[in-house]
């Protein structure tokens, strides 16, 4: 058996095999997830507090984006000292990290104290426990991607497998510990428990790396190289964090409860799409780093990994378009979900348009080319600015034609059909842009 694997691996490549090798590791753990998001979530949170589970996580996800976009921004830097075995420079690089990590987290404490307890009254919610597991779920958020980074680089794939098994049955035993007692809190402890977990085995899994002395890394050439890099990722990162941010606190906040809690139900299953994208892109960035350097396109990577994604979101749409509604029924409270099957096989078209789109700019920013930076950026954010104006239409009465109000109140714009709309668009055009960069040799 261990000579026929060693073939095949030799026969697929590196790529194709830490890909499926990460990808059937996941897929273990993802089935106590699921068991998570289609059970417990919707046994133990009712319609009116279910719709404000991916806005509060959003608002952790925008309390750790600083770190994030710094945690990026060192992520080439990570691949090439570790491409070229120099460990000891790279301790020093990561105990950097650290010490940013620590001021990031201050500030973040800071902002939070300023801005939740606002935003928590928006999501219809009380902030006591709730409040305090948000800001802990953005800040162990913010710190494992330094850590998830490093192993990537490092291809320690065999790692990174192992801490996604074995982190998922943590994460449940936590909320079928806490959600009992307070549903939706319990939630979010369940979802802090993951990445602190990843944190300390990934420690554990860099030691050999961490153990040898540390070297001078920093001088002002790394400083002038590092700091263009921080700003371009920033640039992209706060752009599309504004964009998500917007988004699905409009899902919560301007549809009615049952669609954002419709919505909830039917991305859990669309989100199955996400075990082959998230598996790809993973380990597609050190390759595709490595491509670059020595000057060969990174474009065959990425044109196979979009066509084996787009195949996938095939099956996955046909078969909960055929058996969607009968499903969402089966689950605890689906019944009132079930009237929302079409949205499924929908979400799964929308997810296979933003990997194609995430494919590309992942290739290019492992190879530090930033020119998509022209369109993302203003894409982004005139959508954002686009979906508040036209869902918020009711505050602009006085000054909008009164044939516009009545177009956008008969055409129901808040609502799921249109808010899936919307996306759809967002996401299209997001390809778009990529394959005319394509087209015009930039990859």
């Amino acid at each position: 058996m261990k000579a026929l694997l060693h073939k095949l691996h030799g026969r697929i490549g590196d790529f194709w095999w830490y890909s499926l090798m990460i990808f059937c590791a996941q897929r273990a753990a993802d089935f106590m997830n699921m068991f998570v998001g289609l059970y417990l979530v919707p046994k133990y949170i009712g319609t009116e507090e279910l719709g404000a589970v991916l806005p509060l996580t959003t608002f952790a996800s925008c309390l750790a984006l600083p770190l994030t976009v710094f945690a990026n921004t060192f992520r080439n830097e990570i691949s090439t000292l570790a491409a070229t075995g120099e460990y000891g420079r790279l301790k020093t690089l990561l105990r950097g990290t650290f010490i940013a990590a620590g001021i990031f987290i201050v500030l973040a404490i800071l902002v939070s104290a300023l801005v939740l307890p606002a935003y928590m009254e928006r999501m219809r919610l009380a902030t006591g426990s709730l409040g305090l597991l948000i800001i802990l779920l953005g800040l162990v958020t913010s710190i494992q991607p330094i850590f998830n980074n490093a192993l990537q680089a490092l291809k320690k794939f065999h790692a990174a497998s192992a801490i996604g098994i074995l982190g998922a049955p943590l994460r449940l035993l936590a909320m079928i510990i806490a959600m009992p007692l307070r549903p939706i809190s319990g939630y979010f402890a369940g979802q802090a428990a993951t990445p602190s977990f990843g944190i300390v085995a990934a420690v554990f899994a860099l030691r050999r790396e961490l153990a040898v002395p540390a070297e001078p890394y920093w001088n002002r050439a790394v400083l002038r190289r590092v700091a263009r890099f921080a700003v371009l990722c920033a640039i992209g990162s706060i752009a599309s964090g504004i964009w998500t941010f917007v988004s699905t606190t409009i899902l919560r906040q301007r549809l009615p409860a049952l669609d954002s809690a419709a919505y909830y139900m039917c991305t859990r299953f669309s989100e199955i799409s996400g075990f082959l994208s998230m598996t790809l892109i993973f380990t597609m960035f050190p390759f595709t780093a490595e491509l670059a350097k020595t000057g060969r396109s990174t474009l065959p990577i990425v044109a196979r990994a979009s066509a084996a994604m787009i195949a996938f979101c095939g099956v996955l749409a046909g078969v909960f378009a055929i058996c969607g509604a009968k499903v969402l029924a089966l689950l605890p409270n689906g019944a009132q979900y079930a009237q929302y099957a079409w949205a499924i096989p929908w979400l799964i078209g929308i997810a296979a348009l933003n990997a194609v789109a995430s494919f590309h700019v992942s290739a290019e920013t492992s190879a530090e080319r930033f020119g998509y930076l022209r369109w993302t950026v203003p894409l982004h954010l005139l959508f954002a600015i686009g979906v508040l104006l036209v869902t918020g239409y009711g505050y602009f009465t006085a000054y909008l034609p009164a044939s516009w109000c009545v177009f956008l109140a008969t055409r129901n714009v808040n609502s799921l059909t249109a808010y899936l709309t919307l996306l759809t668009a967002f996401e299209a055009l997001r390809v778009l842009f990529s394959v005319t960069d394509v087209l015009r040799g930039r990859q």
